[in-house]
């Protein structure tokens, strides 16, 4: 079951009371002590029912929760509750199969960091973590993730990070493919996102008046400049900002309805994999659809197809698929 944090906090206030061997807690006390703990963990004054007191204690008492013995005490018309076991603690439950489970996954997964800059802690803290459960194995990795540990500009994560969550203005020196020379920007960092194994900054660049993304292997230099902080945009949500693009390139164009004909033998791998979220398939003439706005990740990916993949809509779509293979055929005349 899954745990937010607002139920680790309740649970950890009935665990206290619970453990109680002189004081009776009666159902409107939990409610109190549990309302007391929300504010103090988050601040904000926060209402408990009694129908979620019910649930947490089940919670408690299930295989899927901690396993607690909670015994009801009557005294009247009221009851009050207290563990059968006064030295019972959700802390020393030992912890479940199901999650030692998650545990491994979650141990598995982290061990993609191992290696990558400003990361060292990450590896002192999966040995503890391994050392703890006693996870440790000599078996041969069976997960594979995709990242270049020697891609330039991985050194710039973790104080892009920390500017972004501490709201920091940048001065950043950045050198694009485009120009000789670099330049210097400032910038108001808001997103980090990684594409096809390179990562990206977004962030407001006050030179343009616009957010900008820079590629962090063509960044020079960062260092934080005084100024004031201009927030991200209340309304900006990074989930929705790519909705309509392939990639990180947000082009000042409409959104296109693309049409595109896929040989049969490459339609399944197309259907099962699809190329944008909006993508709809028709299986019986082997046309795929997506509505994005183009930009040059759209073209790169559509080229990979080579001869399975033909652009049929719209026409301006087509061209720059054109322009493209005309270059190509020069090349292999």
């Amino acid at each position: 079951m899954a745990q937010n944090k607002g139920a680790i906090v309740r649970y950890r206030a009935l665990d206290r009371c619970l453990r109680s061997k002189n004081v009776r807690y009666y159902l409107e006390d939990l409610i109190k002590a549990c309302n007391e703990a929300l504010y103090e963990a988050f601040s904000e004054r926060m209402t408990v029912s009694r129908r979620q007191i019910y649930l947490d204690l089940n919670h408690m008492e299930s295989n899927a929760g901690y396993r607690a013995d909670i015994e009801r005490h009557h005294d009247g018309k009221r009851i009050y509750y207290r563990y059968a076991d006064p030295d019972f603690s959700i802390d020393k439950t030992p912890i479940s199969p199901e999650e030692m489970d998650q545990l491994k996954e979650t141990i598995l997964m982290l061990n993609r960091f191992k290696g990558m800059p400003h990361f060292e802690w990450m590896e002192e803290l999966l040995s503890k973590l391994e050392d703890k459960f006693h996870l440790k194995s000599t078996e041969d990795s069976v997960i594979g993730f995709e990242q270049n540990l020697d891609l330039k500009g991985l050194e710039n994560i973790t104080p892009l990070f920390e500017a972004i969550v501490n709201k920091q203005v940048l001065n950043i020196r950045y050198k694009s493919f485009k120009k000789n020379k670099p330049i210097t920007c400032e910038v108001h960092p808001y997103y980090l996102k990684q594409y096809n194994n390179r990562w990206f900054l977004f962030g407001w660049n006050t030179e343009f008046g616009a957010i900008t993304n820079f590629a962090l292997d063509r960044i020079e230099a960062v260092s934080p400049m005084l100024g004031e902080y201009r927030p991200k945009p209340a309304d900006l949500d990074f989930d929705e900002y790519f909705e309509d693009v392939v990639g990180v390139t947000i082009p000042k164009a409409k959104v296109e309805h693309v049409v595109m004909r896929v040989a049969p033998d490459r339609y399944p791998y197309i259907k099962n994999k699809p190329l944008h979220p909006s993508q709809h398939n028709y299986d019986k003439e082997f046309r795929v659809t997506i509505d994005v706005i183009p930009n040059n990740e759209l073209i790169a990916l559509l080229l990979s197809f080579g001869s399975q993949l033909e652009v049929l809509e719209p026409q301006s779509v087509r061209e720059m698929m054109r322009e493209h293979v005309k270059t190509l055929n020069k090349f292999y005349k």
